[in-house]
């Protein structure tokens, strides 16, 4: 499985961007994916992830400004990210996760072993 990530880069606060993900190796319909932001000196932490089935999950300092989507025919993920604020500021991931799993455990990046290079965003204020 290779993800490969795009679309980051710098935007004033209340800007958008939106990241994509391309995937290779692997069949969506059995897998779930989400995206995760990692910040200079903190943990990696989750921001949305989706399971084949459409269900997905935000993180709680993302709900209402990001929106995570998967187009089937592209293998692609996407993260519409509105609304962007300087704490929005960190390495964004793409990752897989070759099973379904349950809405709650989407966004443990523990739960995933597929993971693409990253993609930086900064929000200026």
């Amino acid at each position: 499985v290779q993800l490969v990530e795009s679309g980051g880069g710098s935007v004033q606060a209340g800007g958008s961007l939106r990241l994509s993900c391309v995937g290779f190796g692997y069949t969506y319909s059995s897998y779930c994916m989400g995206w995760f932001r990692q910040a200079p000196g903190k943990e990696r932490e989750g921001v949305a992830g989706i399971d084949s089935d459409g269900s997905t999950k935000y993180a709680d300092s993302v709900k209402g400004r990001f929106t995570i989507s998967h187009d089937n025919a592209k293998n692609t993920l996407y993260l519409q990210m509105n609304s962007l604020k300087p704490e929005d500021t960190a390495k964004y991931y793409c990752a897989a996760h070759k099973y379904s799993l349950a809405q709650p455990r989407l966004l443990n990046y523990w739960e995933f072993g597929y993971w693409g290079q990253g993609t930086q965003v900064t929000v200026s204020s």
